[in-house]
């Protein structure tokens, strides 16, 4: 039953506050199963299912999903649907406050090398993937609908970084899957929305750089858009300009630069010269 049908079967209204668009497109639902690369060992988070249109495809390819939903009346929704279903535990809650990695090693035995598929409310997306790709284990493969803007800026290159690209691709590989119009959803969003797949890494991309050193120097140099790196750094480092000038300058990178403008490797330079003095 597709969910415009299901939508009416059960007398459900989508809630703007939740920013609830219900994905109607078969060869997105198919884009995503496919993106999520699901093996019959495969334990799977899913995050918004909201009516179960891609959790039912799911409980056949997976060995174990979680599905953790915030709405009550789509909780209920599921378990008249699917509840009996044996390789599926339905949790009523919020994915921001909840431990996802016990969930899951409390539900399919272990959390070792789950996958995530989600398809969430803009509102909260860089949240929630914030929190798959920092808290341990993560899962290695992530797959989500999101905006498609973001989804542009995670795959984005020098000289178009931005902190969340920084981000995504230091603990992941991305790749845009495909684009999804915004008329693929019940009600249709405003803009356009992409399938977003992330590999997650097996390790840090620098072992001799500390993750926390690491993110405090990238914010730092995002932290004023429009200054300069060396100005930026020397800012929210508290750090005198001359020292921050004299580690650019070491690490070969233009004092005039801006932070979009650095890879990833650039700002792992920047991090063991500042280290050094």
């Amino acid at each position: 039953m597709n969910p415009a049908s299901l939508l009416k079967k059960y007398g459900i209204r989508p809630r703007r506050r939740l920013g609830q668009n219900f994905l109607v497109s078969e060869r997105a639902l198919r884009q995503i199963i496919e993106a999520a690369e699901l093996t019959s060992r495969d334990s799977v988070l899913e995050i918004g299912p909201g009516l179960g249109v891609l959790t039912e495809e799911l409980v056949g390819l997976a060995r174990c999903i979680v599905a953790v939903e915030l709405d009550e009346a789509l909780v209920r929704v599921l378990r008249e649907r699917l509840g009996e279903r044996a390789n599926l535990t339905i949790h009523q809650g919020d994915v921001l406050e909840l431990s996802h990695v016990e969930l899951v090693r409390r539900c399919c035995g272990d959390a070792e090398s789950y996958k995530a598929v989600a398809n969430l409310p803009y509102y909260i997306t860089s949240r929630v993937l914030r929190k798959l790709l920092e808290e341990e284990p993560r899962p290695k493969l992530i797959v989500v609908m999101v905006q498609r803007e973001v989804a542009e800026r995670a795959v984005a290159s020098p000289p178009d970084m931005s902190l969340l690209a920084v981000s995504v691709q230091y603990y992941s590989v991305p790749r845009v899957v495909g684009i999804v119009r915004r008329g693929a959803f019940v009600p249709p969003p405003e803009v356009d929305s992409a399938i977003l797949q992330l590999r997650t890494r097996a390790a840090p991309p620098f072992p001799d750089v500390p993750t926390e050193a690491y993110f405090r120097v990238v914010a730092a140099g995002f932290g004023q858009k429009r200054k300069r790196l060396a100005n930026s750094l020397s800012a929210n480092l508290g750090i005198e300009k001359s020292v921050v000038s004299s580690a650019l300058d070491r690490s070969g990178i233009n004092q005039q630069a801006r932070a979009e403008q650095l890879s990833l490797e650039d700002w792992a330079r920047i991090c063991r010269e500042l280290a050094s003095g």
